[in-house]
């Protein structure tokens, strides 16, 4: 089979810190797992609001931007020589610049952190932003744990019934059968004030959560549902499904602590109205265990 530059790419942001070579290394697996091409992507840009008076400064600072993309060409193409590897070099900040090539990616992949802020940052704001605003689904790879030792090809995914947890368990199971691997579809039962249910009869108005049992067997019932059904479109992949009773930050963290990668969609059902991202998903991006790939309801994928 020969990779093509005729599937939607993989679209990677550098900057030559380290953060970024991990994620240049996880997007050249993912280019070479789907058959298609790579962009590394490296954004500058004057850092001061006011323009210097000698326009050689502007000159210099996009050479040494040039070069610095020209470092992950390199090193994308020496870890796959195969691969069809481009370079796109933009004026601008970085979170930007990547939201504006998520339009014509498949997925896009991002360290957690770049050159600025304090050494002690774990999550740079654009790990945060592109995410949020990104046409494609976003990989956040973060500083792996030497200690730890994950299943080979095991993805996790939290489902909670929301568009944006459908998506992210299609998505998921893409990825699953990309790495010839195993899925894992988590469902918390924490807040219950997320579903729809008629009360009993006679219940005050009012009342909250009227009768939490049965509110529970049909959240169960439904997730149980929901993996039948990506079981059936998947039927050659092995998935698993727990029904946790504790919060999703926890049993999302828990779930992947031997996975390769964690699928969560950008909002839950309790965050519908909210900001572009829900807690929850921004708990993961900052104290997942393992890489991040966040997926919005009802975009093209």
């Amino acid at each position: 089979m020969t990779r093509t530059d005729d599937g939607a790419p993989v679209v990677v942001g550098y900057d030559g810190s380290k953060p970024s070579e991990r994620a240049l290394r996880w997007a050249v697996q993912e280019a070479r797992h789907r058959w298609t091409s790579l962009i590394v992507c490296h954004a500058w840009h004057w850092p001061y609001p006011v323009r210097p008076s000698d326009p050689s400064a502007l000159d210099t600072i996009r050479m040494v931007a040039q070069g610095i993309l020209d470092q992950g060409v390199y090193q994308a193409a020496r870890l796959a020589p195969s691969l069809p590897v481009h370079a796109r070099l933009i004026a601008g900040p970085a979170a930007a610049a990547l939201v504006s090539e998520s339009h014509g990616a498949g997925l896009l992949v991002l360290g957690t952190r770049g050159f600025g802020g304090f050494t002690d940052l774990r999550v740079g704001s654009a790990a945060v932003q592109v995410p949020a605003h990104a046409a494609c689904p976003v990989i956040v790879v973060g500083r792996p744990d030497p200690s730890r030792r994950p299943t080979p090809g095991l993805v996790v995914v939290g489902v909670d019934g929301s568009p944006a947890a459908e998506a992210a368990v299609g998505f998921a199971a893409e990825e699953a059968v990309l790495r010839d691997g195993s899925l894992h579809a988590v469902c918390s039962w924490w807040d219950t004030g997320g579903y729809d249910a008629a009360p009993p009869p006679n219940t005050p108005p009012g009342t909250p959560f009227p009768d939490a049992e049965r509110l529970k067997r049909r959240a169960a019932a439904h997730f149980q549902e929901t993996v039948a059904l990506w079981s059936e479109k998947f039927p050659d992949l092995r998935i698993e499904a727990s029904f946790m009773e504790r919060s999703p930050r926890q049993a999302l963290r828990e779930a992947a602590a031997h996975a390769e990668l964690l699928v969560v969609g950008d909002r839950g059902i309790g965050a519908s109205n909210g900001p572009p991202l829900g807690p929850v998903t921004q708990a993961m991006l900052h104290h997942s265990p393992c890489p991040v790939a966040v997926v919005h309801g009802g975009r093209a994928h």
